[in-house]
């Protein structure tokens, strides 16, 4: 499970930069952020750490974002708002799903702070 993404009153922490491969290198699919071509275990195992981290804070994040363009597509101000239901297709999520994330954007929104992690479920 992700860990939990810091709020406003927080500083973030940086993850390992992802860096970005050249077309050639992600064209293979044994490539992969140039772990492969380390042959010390124990540089391996920091790095791969690394991009865990790196992948779960950016997972946290996106899953953040998510949430506040939902709670935007379902306010009820809107005049071109979405029903839960359409903002579940769109985003290939069930109904229910779709509810609890459009709560969890608004929360976000408002600046609550929510525990645990940044999944709303």
């Amino acid at each position: 499970m992700a860990e939990p993404t810091p709020r406003r009153n927080q500083p973030r922490l940086r993850p390992a930069p992802l860096l970005f491969e050249p077309a050639e290198a992600a064209a293979d699919p044994e490539h992969f952020f140039d772990l492969e071509s380390i042959d010390d275990p124990r540089a391996l195992l920091d790095r791969a750490t690394e991009l865990t981290q790196a992948f779960r804070a950016a997972t946290d994040r996106a899953v953040e974002f998510q949430a506040i363009a939902a709670a935007q597509l379902a306010d009820p101000r809107r005049f071109d708002r979405l029903t839960p239901a359409a903002i579940a297709e769109r985003a290939e999520w069930t109904e229910d799903y779709a509810k609890k994330m459009v709560e969890f954007g608004r929360d976000l929104m408002r600046g609550v702070e929510t525990t645990g992690s940044a999944d709303p479920v």
